[in-house]
């Protein structure tokens, strides 16, 4: 016989819901131990007398200690500090022509939730520090969560994902001293000179950009190509920007230390609390499988490449919506500690691209959230999907399995079948072209690699900032131990720019090699080593085994032997 309570619902129907808990005052709650059982203070102990020991069976206590014991979870390796916001996109400029991805037809929107973060430091670091910005958005769309992992650069220091763990690790505290980069910056500038293809990251980084002024005032960007597929099957490579439509502030170093800890934190959440509701147009960069080939092949800019970007002449942004933050969290852990972005959480229209990093990320994120959080993270009311349907598959059980589907079969049943909806999209026709042998590959340093951090260096930044990026250039190299790091580092930047390498020189007083040439790296090829001796990356055999080839891992022509584009 199956119990009912006095309004009829089943003992089973009975469990805590999540809005009105979030929702509700203080002052209508009633102060009980975590089973449920009214107690009547939260101070209060048993003991032995007025003056013995404590008394095992004081559950109230025991409860409070060992909960208490566990509060925190796994602060994220990278992107620990963080700060986040709900809002709601809308599509104001269909992409139905590119795209079948519901959210981007006319008129449909969605609710957000973004979490800005910096990228190195721990959950306690300070926001201005000079450090890449994370900026991550959940779509909660009508075809399931689609997350935008950005930064708020669209380039990084690396193209080849094994370094990522590496380079990571450099950006953390010295394993003897426990010192940051701020008072030894050695490990920072070895990978640095050792990395060259780091050097259009590293002018970013060191440039005006490098100390956003809080969270509103930055652009967005998905750096990674990724596809996008229409109705007919056809597709693009595609690039997203979020543009912010407050523009874009920095702060200088020196104005850096004036600023509060929680600078960031501080001026998002203020803002939205008096109405100030910021707000980023997405834009996206499409070019065709053709283009991309093309684009390799007389211009050497290859769009795998993280460390590269798209000429906006050739390929100029189109606006498809725009986003704004309007609400507050309630409460920081549930909504921001514990929500969880994923690359790979993509809905039908929009696909991968081969960039060989972003490939390591659709593998690397979910798999930090199941340790970080738990294998059930995406059943928690901030990673949850928000669909008119109801979801089903056979995943069960696990730790903290809250929706657990039921008595449903856990398999493909006949007898209890379930539904399924036919594919939009022919993965065969999106992904087949990739045809090939396997190899050992590692990207190597070529000129073309330089040309767009000279670009910023001539064409972009003014006297000022240039006179700033020398500055924060030298105050960082100020307290790395080794000075052969720097002549190397100043020998990358001379195959940037001359003048740049003279003022560094200048500033550091240490005279920097002449340029790359002459030198060997232990993490990349050396393409522009005059001596072949040089070339391979940590004195490997060219003869055997040589990982570097010579498309450096762009599309060539004819990559794309089925992909006509649109």
């Amino acid at each position: 016989m199956t119990a009912h309570t006095a309004d009829g619902k089943k003992n089973g129907d009975l469990y805590r819901d999540y809005i009105d808990d979030r929702n509700a005052k203080s002052q209508d709650t009633l102060y009980c131990t975590s089973n449920g059982a009214p107690y009547p203070h939260p101070y209060e102990t048993q003991r032995v007398g007025e003056n013995g020991p404590l008394l095992l069976q004081d559950f109230h206590l025991i409860d409070l200690l060992s909960h208490f014991d566990r509060e925190r979870i796994p602060e994220r390796v990278v992107h620990a500090k963080g700060s986040g916001a709900h809002g709601y996109y809308k599509t104001t400029d269909p992409l139905d022509d590119l795209c079948l991805a519901d959210i981007f037809q006319a008129g449909k929107s969605c609710p957000i939730t973004i979490r800005f973060s910096t990228v190195g430091g721990e959950s306690g670091s300070h926001d201005c520090a000079r450090d890449p910005r994370g900026f991550a958005v959940k779509f909660r769309t009508d075809e399931g969560n689609w997350d935008m992992v950005a930064n708020n650069t669209p380039v990084f220091f690396l193209r080849d994902p094994a370094k990522f763990p590496h380079f990571i690790h450099t950006q953390k505290r010295h394993p003897a001293t426990n010192l940051s980069g701020g008072d030894d910056s050695t490990m920072f500038w070895d990978y640095l000179s050792q990395n060259p293809e780091s050097i259009h990251q590293v002018m970013v980084l060191m440039g005006d950009r490098g100390i956003p002024d809080g969270y509103r005032f930055m652009h967005g960007y998905s750096g990674h190509t990724m596809k996008l597929v229409n109705k007919s099957g056809n597709w693009v490579y595609c690039q997203f920007h979020m543009k912010s439509k407050q523009g874009t502030k920095f702060i200088t170093q020196a104005e850096s230390a004036s600023k509060s800890p929680d600078h960031s934190q501080k001026d998002l959440y203020y803002a939205i609390e008096r109405g100030e509701y910021p707000g980023w147009d997405l834009c996206v960069q499409t070019m065709t499988p053709k283009e991309a080939e093309d684009l390799w092949e007389k211009e050497k800019t290859n769009v795998f490449d993280l460390t590269h970007v798209w000429p906006q002449k050739q390929f100029p942004l189109r606006k498809v919506g725009e986003f704004f933050l309007n609400e507050n969290v309630k409460n920081y852990f549930a909504e921001i500690e514990q929500v969880t972005f994923n690359p790979s959480h993509m809905v039908p229209g929009i696909e991968p691209s081969a960039d060989p990093v972003l490939q390591s990320r659709l593998f690397s994120y979910p798999d930090t959230h199941r340790h970080r959080v738990g294998t059930n993270y995406q059943q928690l009311p901030a990673n949850a999907p928000r669909v008119p349907y109801r979801m089903a598959n056979f995943q069960r059980a696990g730790n903290m399995a809250f929706y657990n589907q039921g008595a449903r079969p856990n398999y493909l049943s006949s007898i209890d079948p379930i539904s399924f909806r036919n594919r939009s999209v022919d993965l065969n026709k999106t992904h087949g072209h990739f045809t090939g042998e396997a190899i050992t590959f590692l990207s190597e340093i070529r000129p073309e690699d330089f040309r767009f951090p000279r670009t910023l260096w001539e064409k972009v930044f003014d006297d000022g900032a240039k006179e700033r990026f020398i500055g924060n250039v030298s105050g960082h190299m100020s307290t790395c131990t080794d000075k052969e790091i720097i002549k190397r580092q100043i020998g990358i930047f001379r195959e940037v720019s001359e003048d740049l390498a003279s003022r560094l020189e200048k500033a550091t007083g240490v005279k920097g090699y002449p340029g790359i040439s002459g030198l060997r790296f232990n993490g990349t090829h050396n393409g522009m080593a005059k001596d072949k001796s040089l070339r391979a990356a940590n004195g490997m055999t060219i003869k055997v085994g040589f990982s570097a080839t010579d498309n450096n891992g762009a599309p060539t022509s004819g990559t794309h032997k089925f992909a006509d584009g649109v």
